[in-house]
């Protein structure tokens, strides 16, 4: 319990709340003081608009979303401001801005906030309409609040100025623990790996997350700022840490297979999986320390487990009575497992020193402009909106929908002469969202914190009536209702509903009426909002998924590809390399994201799941097997390689080619018989040259004779299931489009 509350209060999220708390209360209480509440008032506004897009990044990027927030919101407010002047013009422009603020979201992530912040205070525009010089007044007080919320975020940004980046190092350190005990779990004889692949899927969406934050701020900070001895001790972990993921994925063997195999000597597989689990523990009890910023003392001795899983393959061995020399299959099997997991405990290691301080850290290999080319880039061109501007987009559907939703709302609130129209408002803008399956939980939470906040904050004014009281319940509610945003929505509901609340019961006599008012408004907002969503131009997934699918099909085979490329060149790994391994790792979890708005769609525009459902499991068994031959490829030194390697890679390639040109509309492959026949003779050609170097030895078993057998027994298996695993993908996507 101590851990979770010291982790809650040291995380981003909890920060940022007592930032704007901070913004916010400030102005409040010192021209309250003064007698000048609405001027205090004005500026907290201005904060919150500008706290909205404050996320972790870039520091560059942050002052730009922050100031791009706090001049939008501000623009917007004077814009409806003048707007509502004159009826001819205010439905056109009221219109073409919330249209205009929704398409923002065009840009990125950060964008999207900058565009929420726009439609936030053009909701609360509606609250008060100012003219002349009162409208430049209040718009001139907004834009000091948003500078003085931009002061005490630098101000706790030089405070600790590497922390973000610490706790997301952290965070990622302990969802590769869990990554790397649940693929210890998989060598449980009765797992249930269907359960375990969907959990290792969701958590690789939220690693690829991660990583791409840890990117963005680590590298820019770098390339930025110059390298201080702390930012280059958090990217070599960065860059170990993805390697780890890719090793991680690489140990995806045929488990079934394996426990028929040693089902005689349960001791070898008990030992590798006792490995896997204290190397997860390794990185749990590191990532805690990074969390909590204290001195990290290992209390794990992995390559003592790594010596008795290598005993453990030695007695083996002996009680099967097999010879030492390397060349049965089960031998190769473990020792190619054992090559695995050692280069992956070196990889731990090196995790481990970077955060033990009287150890130096190592140089990194790559120079800044390389290390920049991993980055995700953002155009900010104005050729992106127009691109978007079709039906075929989804953030322009969204802008759409949202605008006429937004103007349905407005309408509705002046016909039932409702109290807050602005509420309704603010109820679908918060709650609205280009998915259907997101737009629809977040209607649900809503509904439910609207509901327990407006019953609690009943109960509280029922009793207490001291204003100081309420402002201390408020500022509380405030920072627990920002901190729960990201972590459980319907929490935070709750909580913002009782900071209103209390805010109001501070100002009015009549709380009980808000109560009523702000519960109301909820209801006719999400009811909108829901339907909207339901029934003008949905986003359904069944009809993006198949893009989805296409780009992780490419980009998994660029990946192949560019192993193919290092196997046959040999030498440093190219920079393409960990380029080509980041779109495949992000593209997957692109894909299985995509697969899981879905099943939160209703039934009957669940279409195909279970096909698809099959090529996203299909599909992650392609990226851990190419994983698998890429890891040992650059763990050894390799052989030349063969014209029987490249036809068959290439072959693997083409069958990726065809799945993704049928998933391209009006696309006809035809099946291609051919080339299945000519990669069995590949196959047969690749094992008659292993049967020649065996017989070439003339039992002479040296440790350069054993290298080219594991090489070739292993090289030859990954082989045999890339091929299978693309032929698969190719048939099941055939399937689909048949069955459209």
């Amino acid at each position: 319990m101590n851990r979770q509350l010291q982790k809650f209060l040291e995380s981003t999220d909890f920060i940022r709340a007592v930032k704007v708390a901070i913004a916010a209360a400030t102005p409040v209480i010192l021209f309250s003081y003064l007698d000048l509440f609405s001027i205090g008032f004005t500026i907290a506004l201005g904060a919150l608009f500008t706290f909205i897009s404050d996320i972790p990044g870039n520091l560059r990027h942050r002052i730009n979303g922050m100031l791009a927030s706090n001049l939008i919101a501000t623009g917007s407010t004077v814009i409806v401001s003048l707007a509502t002047v004159n009826h001819w013009i205010f439905y056109p422009v009221l219109i073409l801005l919330v249209f205009f603020l929704s398409m923002i979201a065009v840009y990125g992530h950060r964008a999207t906030l900058v565009s929420f912040s726009g439609l936030l205070a053009m909701s609360l525009s509606f609250a008060h309409s100012y003219t002349g010089w009162d409208l430049l007044e209040h718009a001139g007080l907004m834009i000091a609040g948003g500078l003085f919320y931009l002061c005490i975020s630098m101000t706790f940004h030089y405070i600790r100025p590497y922390r973000y980046a610490e706790l997301q190092m952290a965070e990622c350190i302990l969802l590769t623990a869990r990554y790397l005990k649940l693929r210890g779990k998989l060598w449980d004889a009765h797992a249930n790996r269907d359960k375990i692949t969907e959990k290792l899927l969701t958590l690789q969406i939220e690693l690829n997350d991660i990583h791409e934050k840890l990117r963005e701020t680590l590298i820019r900070n770098r390339t930025k700022s110059g390298s201080s001895n702390q930012n280059r001790r958090l990217l070599i972990a960065h860059i170990e840490l993805e390697e780890i993921l890719e090793l991680a994925m690489a140990t995806s063997f045929d488990y079934e297979k394996l426990h028929q195999a040693f089902g005689k000597y349960s001791y070898v597989l008990n030992a590798y999986q006792h490995l896997a689990y204290n190397l997860a523990a390794l990185l749990n009890q590191l990532g805690q320390s990074v969390e909590k910023g204290k001195k990290y003392t290992s209390e794990h001795r992995p390559y003592k487990e790594l010596e008795s899983f290598k005993k453990a393959i030695d007695r083996y061995e002996a009680e099967a009575g097999l010879s030492s020399s390397g060349t049965s299959e089960e031998v190769l099997m473990l020792i190619n497992m054992f090559n695995y997991v050692e280069k992956q405990v070196e990889k731990i290691k090196v995790v481990e020193y970077t955060f033990t301080p009287a150890v130096k850290p190592k140089e990194l290999k790559r120079g800044d402009r390389e290390l920049e080319k991993l980055l995700t880039l953002h155009h900010y061109s104005p050729i992106t909106l127009t691109q978007n501007l079709s039906f075929s987009s989804t953030i322009f559907r969204h802008s759409l929908r949202l605008t006429l939703t937004v103007l349905a709302g407005f309408l509705i609130g002046n016909i039932l002469t409702i109290q807050n129209t602005y509420w309704i408002l603010l109820t679908i803008v918060v709650i609205m969202r280009p998915g259907y399956g997101l737009t629809k939980q977040r209607s649900y939470h809503r509904t439910i914190g609207t509901l327990a906040g407006g019953a609690i904050a009943f109960g509280i004014i029922s009793i207490v009536h001291n204003t100081t009281i309420l402002g201390i319940l408020a500022m509380t509610c405030m920072v627990l209702g920002f901190s729960f945003t990201q972590r459980n929505y319907p929490i935070a509901a709750t909580f913002i509903t009782l900071y209103v609340i209390f805010v109001y019961g501070m100002l009015s006599p009549d709380i009980q009426d808000v109560i009523l008012f702000r519960i109301t408004d909820t209801l006719i907002g999400t009811v909108l909002a829901f339907s909207a969503n339901h029934f003008l131009w949905p986003s359904w997934e069944f009809l993006s998924l198949p893009t989805f699918l296409e780009d992780s099909i490419k980009a998994t085979r660029d990946y192949i590809r560019e192993i193919s490329v290092f196997y046959n060149k040999k030498g440093e790994v190219p920079l393409s390399y960990p380029l080509a391994r980041k779109h495949a790792f992000i593209e997957t979890g692109n894909l299985m994201a995509s697969f899981q708005r879905m099943t939160q769609e209703p039934k009957s525009r669940q279409k195909q799941l279970r096909q698809f459902y099959t090529l996203v499991v299909l599909n992650h068994a392609l990226l851990s097997s190419a994983a698998s031959l890429g890891a040992f490829i650059q763990s050894r030194k390799t052989t030349k390689a063969s014209e029987a390697f490249n036809a068959i890679t290439n072959a693997i390639i083409k069958n990726l080619d065809n799945a993704a040109a049928l998933l391209t509309e009006g696309q006809k492959i035809p099946v291609d018989t051919e080339t299945r026949k000519m990669l069995n003779l590949r196959f047969t050609e690749l094992k008659a040259i292993r049967e020649k170097e065996i017989r070439a030895s003339n039992g002479v078993h040296d440790d350069t004779f054993k290298l080219k057998m594991e090489e070739s027994q292993l090289v030859i298996q990954h082989l045999i299931g890339l091929t299978n695993l693309s032929e698969n993908i190719e048939k099941a996507v055939r399937e689909i489009q048949k069955n459209r």
